[in-house]
């Protein structure tokens, strides 16, 4: 295929509510076979798996499904359900309009969608039953549209429900989340900016500009918050983005590198190796016998 099949939240409705809980297995079951094809979204998906049944694909993992695992799919990430259609559970769909109003929330997002490193695990025992009540109290909600202050209440109910995630997932951790730590948000402003203009091939002086630093502060910001300069975090995720297309669509090389904003296919091949130490025609072998 051309290009990654990307599935939309309400696209030609905005007026609609820009939130959905559906039960697992009926909306497994009216997917079919497309949801076992990998394919992305342009909104964000937790999965809540109630038991142990198959595996769930995310990027190039294919991880077992345990009882009570929560799988966390950020938008453009691509994944794919097995076979299975006998699974119970939630699926809980919210596009960023809805979620995005404050500090705190760039941080869960930051901190639970950390889907690269770590995109699911098995809900313990004291956090079932919170996450299970906030679950109840937004679907009785979501019976009760027209009452008053609705759509806010169902923000603050799923704001509820990410911190109960997000406190379990600090105390395995050990860490805590630090808020109001004024690097941590210039390294998440980081982020969002990368997100959005990765295919553009700026540099880190025009990522600066934009956050309104200098090139040294953004180097000092990065390294502190991740261990890695701001040039190389540009280089993993120009070099994710090209892993996914030459995984999981059929564009010649020479496309894929007018798609990441390389000019010249040749630097990208380059640029690939560069990082990789294989080539792209090698990784796409490589990923398919996988």
């Amino acid at each position: 295929m051309s290009k990654i099949e990307q599935y939309h939240l309400h696209k030609l409705h905005p007026q609609k509510l820009q939130f959905e809980v559906y039960d697992l297995k009926s909306y497994r079951q009216k997917s079919g076979t497309k949801a076992a094809i990998p394919h992305s979204h342009s909104y964000y998906q937790i999965i809540w798996f109630f038991k142990t049944t198959g595996t769930h694909t995310v990027d190039f993992k294919r991880y077992d499904i345990k009882e009570n695992t929560i799988l966390f799919i950020t938008k453009n990430q691509i994944h794919a359900f097995d076979d299975n259609y006998d699974c119970e559970g939630w699926l809980i769909h919210f596009n960023e309009s809805f979620f995005m109003h404050t500090e705190v929330d760039i941080f869960l997002k930051y901190n639970i969608f950390k889907t690269q490193e770590n995109p699911c695990y098995a809900m313990e025992t004291e956090a079932l039953a919170r996450g299970k009540n906030y679950i109840d109290l937004i679907t009785e909600e979501l019976n009760n549209r027209m009452d008053f202050g609705f759509e806010a209440t169902v923000r603050f109910l799923l704001k509820c429900f990410l911190i109960n995630l997000e406190r379990v997932h600090q105390k395995r951790a050990n860490g805590t989340l630090l808020v109001n730590d004024g690097y941590t948000l210039k390294f998440y402003q980081f982020k969002e900016l990368l997100e959005r203009h990765y295919q553009e091939n700026l540099t880190v002086k025009e990522y600066a500009d934009a956050m309104a630093i200098s090139s040294k502060t953004l180097t000092t910001i990065t390294k502190k918050i991740s261990g890695h300069p701001p040039a190389e975090l540009i280089a993993q995720r120009i070099v994710l983005q090209a892993k996914r297309l030459l995984r999981f669509t059929t564009l010649q090389v020479g496309e894929i590198s007018f798609e990441l904003g390389f000019e010249d296919p040749s630097y990208f091949v380059k640029y690939f190796k560069r990082h990789l130490k294989v080539s792209p025609l090698v990784f796409r072998e490589q990923a398919h016998l996988q």
